[in-house]
């Protein structure tokens, strides 16, 4: 019998634990939602400060601004100083502005 309780006790108890993360993600959803556009942002306006406003070397920005979840996407155009970076379904852009501005992510 007392292995019936510690099954029932352990099944109420994970319950629980999945209701709490449910409810976590409810509360948090605006931020959770907001996460993949944060990446391809991040990265394309720290690689547009790296290369265009600190004048640093290509492959030497490619990994300043390396990330543990990966990019899909990367097109550094040089002629225009543009940057545009994939991931996560989402896709941002950064602009170098002038020396005194430097760069600006585009809307």
């Amino acid at each position: 019998m007392s292995g019936f309780f510690r099954r029932r006790s352990i099944s109420s108890l994970l319950l629980i634990l999945l209701l709490a993360l449910l409810g976590w993600i409810w509360h948090e959803r605006v931020a959770l939602w907001a996460f993949p556009g944060i990446i391809s942002a991040y990265t394309a306006k720290e690689y547009c400060s790296c290369r265009y406003v600190m004048n640093n070397d290509a492959e030497y920005c490619r990994g300043y601004v390396k990330q543990w979840l990966p990019t899909s996407g990367f097109v550094d155009d040089v002629a225009s100083k543009q940057i545009t970076v994939s991931g996560m379904g989402r896709s941002n852009s950064a602009v170098w502005i002038g020396e005194r501005q430097g760069c600006r992510l585009q809307q």
